[in-house]
């Protein structure tokens, strides 16, 4: 019997349709928008909506159109169809410094001849704001960045985490309606990155303002968000909470994307309704729990091509095969081909002993397999439910070994 997945592909793509007319608690909603350069579609009738003061990340690899949709919700391009609603009001011919937003850029943009204090008052300034209240506001924020008493300091005076907060500072002084944010972390360290995508979902919690932030950094994406929109060739693959884009990706894309996988591509053999049968090219035999609609070409049959995959930290090994029998799962004979140690984010690369098929497995955490070393012969598996199947499509290859 053929497996006929319930959720409609144009669905999954665009997710949270939106209609012509405002939504209630919402601080931004896009209908039917899109923008072409040529031929070339950088966004493809997108239509979605950001719930007010929830933070909202748009992720996906580069040249995907995240940029060009932010740039046009800035107001610095405009989409060749559709319209953009910020706090309910239409965006169409209104300039971007008349948009009730602000936006924090990569690599920030302060005014290095000018104190923090000015920096952060000069939006202020420009509006006519007199100077007792930008003094006055210009104060409240630096407490509430953290940086009390900053006014006086230069620019280059500053860590990279004090400068980040400067400019998130100075654009919410403003009070925007939405902060947009263009990888501002991506010219960051990786310890400073990881502190500052904590004190970012902290700030925005305490200000309650709607960001809407663009990465490429899936960790950034997971860890700071309410909802995520995954974005690929100018639109939607999936938007959800962190939870539903890891555990229950409704694409491959999504799946390959959005944390690490391995991947097996081949053919299924037999199609139930909770359960799907593979073999690859190489003989490698497994199942897996069956997934999403975008893709899938339709319903799954006997024969046709599919692709699995199984999280690193779904599957376990052992060095007895009865670990996994006893338990109703297949336990596959593999070689340790190498060790990534990287403390509590460990794994380990195998070869399945008869396909020669690679597979990266998460080490637990108990010291169990410290004294594992290449070349030793181990054995793996996984619950077949934790593993997700899609069909491969009519141009999706069927050669995995």
């Amino acid at each position: 019997m053929p497996f006929r997945p319930s959720l409609n592909a144009k669905a999954c793509a665009c997710t949270e349709l939106v209609s012509m007319t405002p939504a209630p608690d919402t601080d931004l909603q896009t209908l039917g928008v899109s923008k072409h350069y040529g031929d070339f579609a950088a966004v493809a009738d997108l239509s979605f909506s950001v719930a007010r003061g929830s933070f909202f990340s748009i992720l996906g690899p580069s040249g995907c159109g995240k940029t060009t949709l932010l740039r046009m919700i800035a107001g610095f391009q405009s989409p060749d169809q559709g319209d953009i609603l910020i706090g309910g009001k239409s965006m169409h011919g209104v300039l971007p410094n008349k948009r009730p937003v602000n936006m924090v850029f990569q690599h920030l943009a302060l005014f290095p001849m000018m104190s923090v204090g000015d920096n952060i008052g000069y939006g202020l300034a420009r509006r006519g704001v007199a100077a007792p209240e930008i003094k006055r506001r210009v104060g409240e924020m630096l407490e509430r960045v953290s940086l009390p008493g900053a006014q006086a300091k230069r620019i280059d005076q500053l860590s990279g985490g004090q400068k980040q907060r400067v400019a998130i500072a100075r654009s919410l002084v403003l009070e925007p309606t939405l902060l947009l944010l263009d990888e501002p972390l991506g010219a960051l360290d990786l310890k400073l990155r990881e502190h500052m995508k904590i004190e970012l979902k902290q700030l925005q919690a305490a200000f309650g303002t709607t960001f809407v932030y663009i990465t490429h950094d899936q960790s950034e994406a997971l860890v700071m968000s309410d909802q995520v929109a995954v974005m690929h060739q100018g639109r939607f693959e999936q938007l959800g909470t962190p939870q539903d884009l890891y555990y229950h990706p409704q694409t491959p894309f999504v799946a390959g994307f959005v944390g690490a996988n391995n991947c097996l591509q081949g053919r299924a053999t037999a199609v139930d309704h909770d359960s799907i049968s593979l073999v690859t090219a190489g003989g490698l035999e497994l199942r897996a729990r069956p997934m999403g609609a975008v893709g899938m070409g339709g319903a799954v049959r006997v024969g046709d091509a599919v692709q699995a995959f199984v999280r690193p930290e779904v599957a376990r090994i052992s060095r007895q095969a009865d670990t996994f029998v006893g338990q109703g799962q297949v336990a596959y004979g593999a070689q340790v081909e190498s060790i990534l140690f990287d403390g509590a984010n460990s794994a380990v690369l195998l070869r399945e002993e008869k396909t020669r098929l690679e597979f990266r497995i998460a080490l637990p955490q108990t010291g169990q397999f410290q004294d594992l070393v290449a070349g030793e012969r181990v054995f793996f598996g996984f619950d077949p439910q934790r593993a997700v199947c899609f069909g491969a499509g009519p141009k999706a290859s069927s050669d995995g070994s």
